[in-house]
């Protein structure tokens, strides 16, 4: 699951989406926690959109893994 949230400011007197912040709640399998924080981490480095808007907004995200 993700919650995600912008955060919508008019810095220059328009409104425009600043940030936007991603939390992702995980399930992997019994030793794949690991696995799935480096993915994590460099994920913003192979997302189309995030690549798209780097400059323009500012992203954060967190997650919380659990195996099952």
């Amino acid at each position: 699951m993700a919650k995600v949230q912008g955060t919508i400011e008019a810095p220059e007197g328009v409104l425009k989406i600043t940030k936007i912040s991603c939390h992702y709640e995980l399930k992997v399998p019994a030793g794949k926690s690991e696995a799935a924080e480096r993915a994590l981490n460099v994920f913003e480095q192979g997302c189309p959109v995030a690549q798209t808007l780097k400059g323009c907004i500012q992203f954060t995200h967190t997650w919380e893994i659990e195996e099952y």
